[in-house]
């Protein structure tokens, strides 16, 4: 997503307009799903070691854009409805609308567990809204030995309004990984992981009204910038993360009858 190749930089109206068209886009996508309101998509690229994209879209019934935005910020929140997170939090802010986070997740049994540094910038437009990262290198948050530092080439999401109290989310990801996946694990992303991630967000929304009224209910420093707290961050601390850089683990001979995939991590 890097603009140049190499600099680390802020998306400008044109990368948020590109993720859009790429949300909205049927052309070249091929459909890997498409049950009860969830449709997943797939994205051959034309080198064959380049990480495919996925795409995935949710029609969420009486759930405001608005509030969607609020639940995909709302860190304290999503402790309580991502159950694959091990651990988020923001690092520094860059501008108004852009940060630097940390985040790692729980992979399905035997995979080992995954974490990014990622550069996170959002946009409202009217009703709808977008959010998008790429992972970045920060001095102070190296990888771990713990984890496999995973890279984002391109993810993020799009809001839209939908009839008088509804939305549709769009969630488009291309991420490396780092480690030569068995088969199995592609397909059943596309085919059980995503599909139930999609889902857990809508419900998400469903409750998130309800437990925010609770919850600092005025907090909300993506919408107010004047809450944020966070140290500022320049961009010449920041670099590029290079995917070839990062330990490769080769775990392409796990076989599926080890894997535990419940409802909870998937």
């Amino acid at each position: 997503m890097s603009k140049g190749g190499e600099a680390v930089y802020i998306p400008d109206d044109s990368d948020f307009n590109t993720f859009r068209d790429q949300c909205e886009s049927q052309e070249g996508w091929n459909r890997q799903y498409n049950k009860a309101g969830v449709m997943v998509w797939s994205q051959a690229q034309e080198e064959s070691h380049t990480v495919q994209k996925i795409k995935m879209q949710i029609t969420c019934r009486d759930v405001l854009p608005e509030t969607l935005y609020d639940v995909l910020h709302d860190t304290c929140y999503r402790k309580k409805w991502d159950s694959n997170m091990i651990e988020t939090y923001d690092i520094g802010r860059l501008t108004v609308n852009t940060d630097v986070g940390y985040y790692s997740w729980r992979c399905p049994s035997p995979l080992k567990n995954r974490d990014f540094v990622t550069l996170r910038s959002w946009l409202p437009l009217g009703k709808d809204y977008m959010i998008i990262n790429y992972s970045v290198k920060h001095p102070k948050y190296p990888p771990r030995k713990d984890f496999v530092r995973a890279v984002s080439l391109q993810t993020g999401y799009l809001i839209k309004a939908a009839g008088n109290r509804g939305s549709i989310l769009y969630y488009l990801t291309q991420v490396d990984p780092r480690g030569s996946l068995p088969k199995w694990v592609v397909n059943k992303v596309s085919q059980y992981v995503a599909p139930k991630a999609m889902k857990k967000i809508y419900k998400a929304g469903l409750k998130y009204p309800e437990w925010k009224r609770k919850h600092n209910p005025g907090f909300k420093p993506w919408v107010y910038p004047e809450q944020n707290t966070l140290p500022s961050i320049s961009l010449a601390e920041l670099s590029l993360q290079h995917a070839e850089s990062l330990e490769n683990i080769d775990e392409s001979s796990l076989t599926e009858d080890r894997a535990r995939i419940s409802d909870e991590e998937a």
